[in-house]
C-alpha cells in the first residue's frame, strides 16, 4: 500500500499586499496544484483560482472514466485556459489576466505531470534535487539554444517573460509528461515566488533537514522571505513513502 504525505503553504511574500498564487491539494492525494497569477490584483487571483477550480473539478469529474490520464490531464488545464477566457469575455478589466499551472496526477499505474509557464515541479531522489519542469519563459528557451549563459539568467531583464500560460487563445497545447516517482522520493511543486529568492542548492538542503512535509513547506517559506520576499510564494510538499 502507498502511502503519501503532503502539505501546501502559501505566503503574500514581503512586499505584495495581494496573494495571486493558489493551490489545491486533493485530500486523498490523487492530485496537486500550483497557479501563478498575472495581471494586477483581482486578475491574478481571478485566474489563478479558475484555474486550480477548473482542473480540480474536470479531474473529479472525470477520475472513474474511461479515458486515459493524459487526456484527462490535458483536457483539465485547457479547459482551465477556456474558463480565465471566458472570464476576460465578461469582465474587460481583467482581459490581461493570466495564470502559471502545475500539475502532478497520480491516477493508475503510472504518475503524470502537466505545467504551463514558469511555476516548477522538482524532484529530490537519494539526496538529489533535480528540476523536472522546463519553464516556458524566454530565458530558459535562450539558455537551452545557448544565446545566453547560465549567470545572466538570474538577472536577465527578460527573465519573467513567458511564451506560454494559461488565459491566451493560443494556447492549445499543453506539456503532459510520464512521472518518475519511487518510494522515498519527495515532490515539490511550486510558484516563482520561491525559486527568485531561493537557490536550488539551498532548497536542497531545507528538505535534507526538514523531519516532516509541514517543516520543509514552512522553512521553504521562510527562506524566501528571508531571501527578499519580492512575489507571492506558494510550496506543495509531496513524499512517497
Amino acid at each position: 500500500m502507498i502511502n503519501r504525505r503532503f502539505k501546501g503553504l502559501t505566503d503574500p511574500g514581503l512586499l505584495r499586499s495581494v496573494n495571486q498564487d493558489n493551490f489545491y491539494i486533493d485530500p486523498d492525494g490523487r492530485f496537486f496544484i500550483v497557479a501563478d497569477g498575472m495581471g494586477g490584483h483581482a486578475g491574478g487571483q481571478e485566474a489563478s483560482l479558475i484555474a486550480t477550480q477548473q482542473i480540480k473539478t474536470h479531474l473529479d469529474s472525470y477520475w472513474e472514466s474511461e479515458s486515459s490520464s493524459d487526456q484527462i490531464l490535458e483536457e483539465a488545464i485547457l479547459k482551465a485556459n477556456q474558463g480565465i477566457l471566458e472570464d476576460q469575455q465578461e469582465h474587460p478589466e481583467r482581459r490581461e489576466m493570466g495564470t502559471t499551472a502545475v500539475v502532478v496526477l497520480f491516477r493508475g499505474e503510472q504518475p503524470l505531470r502537466g505545467h504551463v509557464g514558469d511555476s516548477r515541479l522538482y524532484r529530490l531522489r537519494g539526496g538529489n534535487l533535480e528540476q523536472i519542469t522546463e519553464d516556458h519563459t524566454w530565458v530558459a528557451r535562450a539558455l537551452k539554444v545557448g544565446d545566453i549563459e547560465p549567470e545572466q539568467s538570474k538577472t536577465h531583464p527578460w527573465r519573467h517573460v513567458l511564451f506560454q500560460c494559461l488565459g491566451r487563445k493560443d494556447t492549445n497545447k499543453v506539456e503532459i509528461a510520464e512521472l518518475d516517482v519511487q518510494p522515498g522520493d519527495q515532490l515539490l511543486l511550486c510558484s516563482d515566488g520561491l525559486t527568485e529568492e531561493v537557490a536550488d542548492e539551498a532548497i536542497q538542503e531545507i528538505f535534507e533537514q526538514g523531519e516532516s512535509c509541514e517543516e520543509i513547506a514552512t522553512n521553504l517559506i521562510e527562506a524566501a522571505k528571508d531571501g527578499g520576499g519580492s512575489d507571492n510564494i506558494t510550496v506543495v510538499i509531496v513524499a512517497q513513502d
